[in-house]
């Protein structure tokens, strides 16, 4: 959330953040009640202090105009109570400012290619798409999928079900042993005022699921939890930066378009993800976002797939990111970069709607942190990539050297 005295105060550069992201809020509306409720507020200081002179005067007339007093002060605090509820739901719209050095585009197109590692692998004959491959092999199961849960849902079994587990702790072992992440195991429901400080709610309320009764939010991904570990809490000197990775299986009322991606296990309501999350101080976040994202490339190192990352334009980051990476991974047989991770600084956007603060010393005011998020990574779309990548001629899969001590065997056939 963006502070109100920062909108009041510089309202061409939000309204020209918001333009370069092709997006929209209430910014009319904003500063038209943030000068309603500062008037109403000088209205009722003045009403206050003629009212306590009052009070040191006798006399019927005095008490008349006390009491007429005391109701124009309520009529007006009542006023200024549905002014904050309405400030506060239209500040909750507004999306984050992107840095300086995001490319100014109008869609994803205008994203820019930074680096690409890695050769795609030459095969001798043509690589199949993974739905091919997992059902010939018996690891991915369309069918009963659609049987348990309806569309865009699979099962993974024998092998399969194998390969992303090992995949999942592969990932959370080389960021807590390599790169000095802590680990925490989360819940998958979480309380509406977590996704209103990670800042889901209320503008993606329709892409989220919820138990209405007891007003649980199943979570799209582990930011959600991990922001919110920290809410409303002071984070004490010379803790930060902390970082955190997480396992947990996202929920998501994905809007598809008709048609796209109907094949395979890339897009569904229900997926796996190790999240990375990092709390930091605000003069490091950018040089934090750099390790994060090397951190979520080293998983692709080493599992020796080609990759690459991208820097998104303002068009294409997310409401709370003020700069944000993607890294893709290449998959030779659905012939496409499949995005596996976006790495973000999110500055002290979710912070505010969290009260996440920190104090530099024990003397120190305390300040808003910065947070970071990024996938580390992104499952099934891993999946996919070892599939298609470490198919072999005869149909099997050849099992990454990074991932056989987890699997206990060297080729899925």
């Amino acid at each position: 959330m963006l502070d109100l005295k920062f909108i009041r105060e510089n309202t061409d550069i939000v309204r020209q953040a918001i333009v370069n992201r092709h997006d929209k809020a209430p910014i009319d509306e904003i500063i038209s009640l943030d000068v309603a409720k500062r008037q109403k507020m000088a209205i009722v200081e003045r009403l206050r202090c003629e009212r306590k002179g009052l009070a040191k005067k006798q006399g019927t007339e005095s008490a008349e105009r006390g009491r007429e007093l005391r109701d124009s002060i309520k009529i007006f605090e009542d006023e200024l109570r549905e002014i904050d509820s309405r400030l506060e739901d239209l500040l909750l719209r507004v999306p984050n400012i992107p840095q300086d050095s995001v490319p100014i585009g109008k869609s994803e197109d205008d994203n820019i290619i930074i680096s690409t590692c890695g050769e795609p692998r030459k095969f001798d004959f043509k690589p199949a798409p993974h739905w091919e491959i997992g059902e010939k092999l018996g690891i991915i199961d369309f069918e009963r999928g659609v049987k348990l849960s309806g569309t865009r849902f699979y099962v993974l079994k024998g092998l399969g079900s194998r390969l992303q587990r090992s995949l999942i702790n592969f990932m959370l072992n080389l960021h807590t042993e390599d790169h000095g992440y802590y680990e925490a195991y989360l819940p998958y429901m979480v309380k509406k005022e977590c996704l209103i400080g990670s800042s889901n709610l209320p503008k993606f309320a329709d892409n989220l699921y919820r138990d209405i009764e007891e007003d649980l939010w199943l979570v799209p991904t582990a930011e959600v939890p991990l922001t919110n570990l920290h809410r409303d809490e002071v984070i004490l000197p010379g803790v930060l930066p902390i970082y955190y990775v997480a396992y947990t299986a996202c929920f998501r009322r994905e809007k598809m378009s008709a048609g796209k991606d109907t094949r395979g296990i890339k897009r569904g309501h229900q997926f796996d993800k190790v999240e990375m999350y990092k709390f930091t101080e605000p003069g490091n976040s950018n040089d934090e976002l750099e390790r994060m994202v090397d951190n979520a490339v080293d998983i692709c190192r080493k599992l020796e797939i080609p990759y690459r990352i991208k820097k998104l334009c303002t068009a294409d980051l997310s409401f709370a990111s003020t700069k944000t990476y993607d890294i893709e991974m290449w998959a030779p047989g659905c012939s496409e970069w499949l995005e596996v991770s976006s790495c973000s600084n999110c500055g002290d956007f979710q912070a505010r709607r969290a009260n996440i603060r920190y104090r530099p010393t024990l003397e120190s005011k305390p300040q808003l942190v910065h947070t970071l998020n990024g996938s580390g990574l992104a499952l099934p779309r891993v999946v996919i990539a070892v599939i298609e990548n470490y198919q072999q001629a005869d149909g099997s899969i050849s099992v990454p050297k990074v991932l056989q001590p987890y699997m206990d065997v060297k080729v899925i056939k």
